[in-house]
């Protein structure tokens, strides 16, 4: 199936029935409550969508879940109320939305990493929800909220806290660890559905968990047969995803398995990549190998011209357009070999590697050791010892933190870049600064968001490291479905297990600081996956760097990139200005570090380019409150 997947979820009343008609002319699909009244409305594949019935109780499962109708209305005849549903999904592997109506109820949500998020609106004077942003706005005939947009130049995706909020005025998010309720007359609250796991086990203990879960996580990748694909890049993350496949068909014996990896090349002689990722295939003998010729492969940041057509390919801005050219070889190689289904090790750093901030709860809970951890990591990174001090003594609350870094969002550099070759920033996160083609309001903008969140957000979590992992795998699951997005379109769907749920909770249960050790490289991932992962590609210590194409896709598609700006539509929102943002483009010598934003501004740009300036389907005529 090509085009746009998407559903939205309708309350189970009359009012419901009539949000419905000013759905249906987008929607080829529908499934009702047990009342009759139309309950999912949308476009999806075969086999996307799994629901169970169990008398006037239903349970659907939408996304990636070998679950079956008769396995799932097994789990349906166990929910005595809307309260129970996750207790009856307790065990189910994969990513997915769960939704469920019971007794005139409407119950839904996504998963804990945003890979699969809902978004609610009132149609007809009831709740709407879907899982599509776009698809909201459009019978709303809602526009661009400009504040989400101008905070999209400083990160794309939003970076925490702005990243449970929408980019379309009227529409609003449902945050990731709650749920969405409707009730019949189509009223809607939230209500928490996820709290991060406390970080309390060794990770030897952690081990078989992680073990367990990454499994299933693959198993529900290639429990429906056929070809499916995966990157090999080389580094460990794609690499065990591989192994985990080729185990996994092995194993179940799916009908038709087969496994594609894609290995592409770095323009850098000295990545080592390619190396790895040669002896890793070696030990594949039972899969295809595919590694792009550079005619195959463009380069980042080419053919921009074609992702400004009449189709907006997502819903909300991203910076996946500096990949689009690459998105689209990525399906003609692997739809053209059969895949039906694309894996990548997006998550992989997140809960397997430590950030920075993790020394700040580490001398506080063990100084000892902590101590021990610090002095080898500065012999080997030559940390200045009174810039580390200052670090760790910092005390600010998170809410403390985030009015100084919105105090500071347009200072020259924050302070996290210019300690590169000192000590690493242990604050709650990475103080971002706007791009230096921001106009003044953008800033502002920014800034009144990031005030307006100080005074009531909390951090994920109690522990800064515990804290960074969250948001990190946030970010890593808001960009996968934007990819996802993206290339569903052409019939390859895009997965990371490791952002599925029951990975994530398995391996931030771990002891933060036992994630990784100095002198060992993922010790959790590798110890989980050992005896499927063959010992010599587990013993890589390096990791790849690319900055080398960076600067050649840059040089080759300058000239393309400055067309972009020409006649901006962020220029004309007053966002940004269109001749900052091409003198930075047309210097002697952009740094990665210098353009740091650019792959956010691009996408913004490209986004605002690509919106058609008719939403509403040309027969339907919108009314808040219409019957």
């Amino acid at each position: 199936m090509s085009g746009d997947v998407w559903f939205t979820i309708l309350p189970d009343g009359e009012s419901g029935v009539a949000a419905a008609r000013l759905l249906r002319p987008w929607a080829t699909e529908t499934i009702t409550h047990h009342s009759g009244r139309p309950w999912l409305l949308g476009s999806w594949p075969d086999g996307l969508v799994t629901v169970g019935a169990a008398g006037a109780r239903r349970v659907a499962v939408i996304g990636r879940c070998p679950v079956t109708a008769e396995a799932l209305s097994a789990r349906a005849r166990r929910l005595r109320d809307i309260g129970d549903v996750e207790g009856i999904a307790h065990g189910l592997a994969g990513s997915f939305h769960l939704l469920a109506s019971v007794d005139g109820s409407v119950r839904a949500r996504g998963s804990a990493s945003g890979v699969r998020r809902l978004f609610h609106a009132r149609v007809g004077g009831v709740c709407v929800a879907a899982d599509r942003s776009d698809r909201l706005a459009a019978v709303t005939g809602a526009a661009p909220d400009e504040r989400l947009l101008a905070a999209h130049l400083l990160a794309s995706p939003l970076p925490y806290p702005l990243d449970d909020r929408c980019v379309w005025q009227g529409v609003e998010a449902v945050p990731s660890f709650d749920c969405l309720l409707i009730d019949a007359d189509g009223r809607a609250r939230t209500q928490r559905w996820w709290t991060p796991p406390e970080p309390q086990r060794a990770w030897r203990e952690g081990v078989p968990a992680v073990r367990a879960a990454l499994t299933a996580a693959v198993g529900s990748c290639t429990a429906d047969g056929g070809t499916v694909s995966a990157d090999l890049s080389g580094g460990l993350d794609s690499t065990t995803l591989c192994f985990l496949t080729a185990h996994e068909q092995e194993r179940a014996r799916p009908a038709g398995a087969k496994l594609v990896t894609l290995g592409w090349r770095s323009l850098d002689p000295e990545n080592d990549d390619a190396v790895w990722a040669a002896r890793a295939a070696a030990r594949l003998p039972d899969s295809e190998h595919v590694t792009p010729t550079r005619d195959q492969w463009p380069l980042w940041y080419s053919d921009l011209a074609a992702l400004t057509g009449d189709a907006v390919p997502t819903d909300e801005p991203g910076p996946w357009v500096r990949d689009g050219a690459r998105m689209a070889a990525l399906c003609r190689l692997m739809t053209g070999r059969g895949s039906r289904l694309h894996l990548m090790g997006g998550g992989g750093d997140e809960l397997f590697s430590t950030f920075p901030p993790h020394l700040h709860d580490y001398v506080r809970r063990h100084p000892l050791a902590a101590y021990a951890r610090i002095r080898t990591q500065r012999a080997s990174q030559h940390w200045p010892f009174g810039q580390l001090l200052r670090q760790l003594a910092d005390r600010r609350t998170f809410g403390q933190w985030l009015a100084a870094w919105a105090q500071g969002l347009t200072a020259a550099e924050p302070p996290s870049a210019a300690l590169v070759r000192g000590a690493p920033s242990t604050a709650w996160g990475v103080e971002l600064r706007m791009p230096p083609w921001a106009t003044r309001d953008a800033a502002s903008a920014v800034q009144s968001l990031l005030r307006e969140a100080a005074e009531t957000a909390e951090p994920l979590a109690r522990q800064r490291g515990q804290h960074t992992a969250l948001v990190c795998v946030r970010t890593g699951g808001r960009g996968l479905r934007l990819l996802d997005q993206v290339t569903s379109r052409s019939g390859l769907g895009q997965a990371a297990p490791y952002l599925d749920d029951q990975v994530i909770e398995a391996a931030l249960a771990i002891r933060v600081a036992e994630r990784s050790t100095p002198g060992q490289y993922k010790p959790v991932l590798a110890e989980a996956v050992r005896g499927i992962v063959p010992d010599d590609v587990l013993s890589r210590q390096t990791k790849g760097e690319y900055s080398t194409d960076f600067h050649v896709s840059l040089r080759h598609n300058r000239a393309a990139l400055v067309e972009i700006f020409d006649g901006s539509r962020l220029a004309r929102a007053g966002l940004i200005d269109d001749a900052a943002i091409r003198a930075s483009l047309l210097g002697v010598h952009p740094t990665p570090e210098g353009l740091r934003s650019l792959s956010s501004s691009l996408g913004s740009e490209i986004w605002l380019r690509a919106r058609p300036e008719r939403t509403r389907p040309p027969s339907t005529a919108i009314t808040e409150g219409a019957p």
